[in-house]
Formats: structure tokens, C-alpha cells, sequence
């Protein structure tokens, strides 16, 4: 993920003198993946998809339980300290390699809006094929922090969400959302953003609160 440099001349806004402000927040950095980062993400998306999708056997489930236990095993070694792995620093990677976080890609990312494009899977299934109503504000959540650093604005904490379900929202179909900073009032940057699908009608749209971090707040 890297900021546009298509904006007109004299668009640009002047970045907050207090943009480099992290409250009590370290100063994470991207994390790059190596080479199979972004494929070992797929399988267990792919894994998640699967374990909400399948009704095998129970010496079938028996023998995946297993095997995913040893794979545990074998990658605990591993575990870093929040900020150092890459999942959820990749910011080349959909979802920035979070298993979390929506696997959507960002396509617009500037001062004036943030857009990602992506599908709501298997995994997020609510009922009757639409995504559960609790992965809408996640997404929306995540997009906001997008947003604010887009806005170049000093990082900050959502206060509220307020999201409105206009329609069903399908999984396994591709759609857009698009967010931006509708106002700033001091330390408040209120947001707003639409999920639409390709042909632009509105599935459900965000209201947000975002509250600068005060010195020393986490």
C-alpha cells in the first residue's frame, strides 16, 4: 500500500504539524514477507473457508485436527513480539497478510478517499449466503485507520461506528468501499464510507468517530 501521486497541483494537503503523534503507540514500521509469505496467508484463509464449509468424517476431522496441531507446534517457535511478524505489516499483500482482517486490496489510497476492492468469503458467512452482519464494521474499523493515516493525520482510536445495512451483503462476490474524513474538529476526525457493489448500489454505509491519542494514551 503506498499513496498516490496522481493528485492535481496544489491538492495536496499540508500534513498535520502533530502527524508523527502516536499517543502511546510504538512506532511500528511494514514488515515484508519473504517470497511465501503471501501464499502461506492463502492456505489458511483457505483452511478457515474450508473448516466453516465441510462436515467430514470423524476420523477424517481426527486426522485434520492432528495435523493442525503439529503445524502449531512447528511454527511456535517462531512467535515474535507484536510489530516484527509480518501479518497485518504487509502492506503489499490484501488484508496486509492479516488472517483478521478482510483480504481486500487497496486501489485508492490519498488524502481525499481510501477505496479497496475484495470479496467477503466463506468464512464470513452469516446465513443465506450474506456476509454476518458483524464483518461489516470490521471492515469499515479497518478502513477508517487507513483513512486517518491517509489524511495524514496523527493516529487515532475509534470512539464510534455507526453502520447502516441498506442491503444483503453477498459473499463470494466482489465489491468496493470507498472512506474518507468528512470533517475535523480538533482532536476528532469524523468519517464516513459506503460499501457499494460494481454496479453502485450502496449495501450498507459508515459513520465514524476517530479521537487523536493524547500523549502517552494506548
Amino acid at each position: 500500500m503506498s499513496e498516490q501521486t496522481d493528485r492535481k497541483p496544489g491538492e495536496d494537503r499540508k500534513p498535520d504539524e502533530d502527524y508523527e503523534h502516536h499517543g502511546g503507540f510504538p512506532v511500528y514500521k511494514p514488515v515484508k514477507g519473504g517470497p511465501d509469505f503471501g501464499r502461506f496467508v492463502e492456505a489458511f484463509r483457505r483452511l478457515q473457508d474450508l473448516a466453516v464449509s465441510t462436515h467430514a468424517p470423524d476420523d477424517v476431522v481426527a486426522q485434520a485436527a492432528a495435523q493442525a496441531e503439529a503445524l502449531g507446534d512447528f511454527l511456535e517457535q517462531y512467535t515474535v513480539p507484536e510489530g516484527r511478524s509480518p501479518a497485518g505489516f504487509d502492506t503489499e499483500l490484501p488484508g496486509r497478510g492479516s488472517l483478521l482482517m478482510l483480504p481486500w486490496k487497496i486501489e485508492k489510497f490519498d488524502a481525499e478517499s481510501v477505496r479497496a476492492r475484495g470479496t467477503f468469503r466463506r468464512f464470513h458467512l452469516g446465513g443465506n449466503g450474506a456476509a454476518h452482519g458483524g464483518t461489516l464494521p470490521l471492515l469499515f474499523d479497518d478502513l477508517f485507520g487507513m483513512v486517518i493515516h491517509a489524511n495524514r493525520r496523527p493516529i487515532a482510536r475509534t470512539a464510534y461506528l455507526h453502520v447502516n445495512y441498506r442491503k444483503i451483503t453477498p459473499i463470494e462476490t466482489e465489491l468496493v468501499v470507498e472512506g474518507r474524513v468528512d470533517r475535523v474538529d480538533g482532536r476528532k476526525a469524523f468519517c464516513a464510507a459506503e460499501l457499494c457493489d460494481l454496479e453502485g448500489n450502496v449495501l450498507a454505509d459508515c459513520e465514524a468517530l476517530m479521537v487523536q491519542l493524547l500523549p502517552g494514551q494506548p
